[in-house]
């Protein structure tokens, strides 16, 4: 799982939204089967037993007394279905290391994100009691109604999601993205979010996903139509073309205009919006008092569009 664990920076790391360690000395910890869920059903995360939490937020290893049997009990608890719904985890996914001067054994637990169909993840086969989410550095219960949604959700696959598996996740404009992602920081600043590394962000907002046929990162349609330059855009989507006029004088055609095809800039839908927008601010100052009104309601509902991004 890219970057959510690194032994050499070890020393640096704290407890975030994608980070949870365990101290595990007489076995493994309840609490880990909460975590496991609330990794799968939010942007998954790693777990690492054999470490506690200092008061001022580092790590120390205590290390696994019995690290092989801890690593059996793992398995075994994890394929029980009366225990976990679902196992997403493969052999790859759990690993041990010796850290440290006295070469402590922690043992160390990739979870996945769990696709659409796969959730919700619960525990103790309970679907309303035993399915969490991830909120910074803490495990919390689901409710009734996200639950719910979850189920909903399992059967609805948009056109948008569809991963593009021979586009490399190269080919996305990353002027685009960092310009996304400074809007998005922002808007809400401190967002757990910000911690994450370019491609961890395109995959936690859906702009990417890990593709079944090798198992890489590629863009999804999503990704590709906000995020790509438009000559690789037209390659997947032949008929997109965006097209903004402004026609202040009735004597001539437009005033100023803005076409995805012009070459001058990158084309896709995300600077599109905010170009767009900075047009029709700037041009408020000529619009009479009713006409500003209707202005700003347009540009209400069109900021919601790019906002359904910015996950809370």
């Amino acid at each position: 799982m890219e970057n959510t664990f690194d032994l050499s920076q070890f020393d640096k790391y704290r407890e975030d939204n994608r980070r949870e360690v365990k101290k595990a000395n007489g076995g493994l910890p309840i609490s880990l089967w909460d975590t496991y869920s609330a990794f799968a059903n939010c942007y998954g995360g790693v777990i690492i037993l054999g470490v506690k939490e200092e008061k001022d937020g580092s790590w120390k290893t205590t290390g696994l007394q019995n690290a092989s049997k801890l690593r059996k009990d793992f398995w075994d608890t994890i394929n029980n279905s009366k225990k976990v719904n679902i196992n997403l985890l493969s052999e790859d996914d759990v690993e041990m290391y010796e850290v440290g001067d006295n070469k402590d054994v922690i043992m160390v637990i990739y979870v996945p994100m769990a696709k659409r169909e796969q959730k919700p993840v619960y525990i103790n086969n309970d679907i309303f009691n035993g399915t969490f989410r991830r909120n910074y550095e803490g495990d919390y219960h689901c409710t009734r109604l996200q639950v719910k949604t979850m189920l909903r959700d399992q059967t609805e696959r948009t056109m948008d999601m569809e991963v593009l598996d021979k586009v490399p996740i190269e080919d996305l404009n990353y002027d685009t993205i960092h310009g996304y992602r400074n809007s998005h920081r922002s808007l809400k600043e401190g967002h757990p979010f910000e911690r994450l590394s370019d491609h961890e962000y395109l995959r936690s907002i859906g702009a990417a996903a890990i593709s079944e046929e090798d198992g890489k990162l590629h863009p999804t349609a999503a990704g590709m139509l906000m995020f790509g330059d438009e000559y690789n855009i037209v390659r997947h989507f032949p008929e997109y073309f965006l097209d903004y006029r402004e026609e202040l004088d009735p004597t001539t055609r437009w005033s100023d205009r803005l076409q995805s095809s012009s070459g001058e800039w990158s084309g896709n839908v995300c600077d599109f919006y905010f170009r767009v927008y900075n047009k029709i601010i700037k041009e408020l100052r000529y619009l009479s008092k009713w006409s500003v009104v209707s202005v700003l309601m347009i540009l209400q509902c069109t900021r919601h569009f790019v906002r359904l991004w910015q996950t809370a």
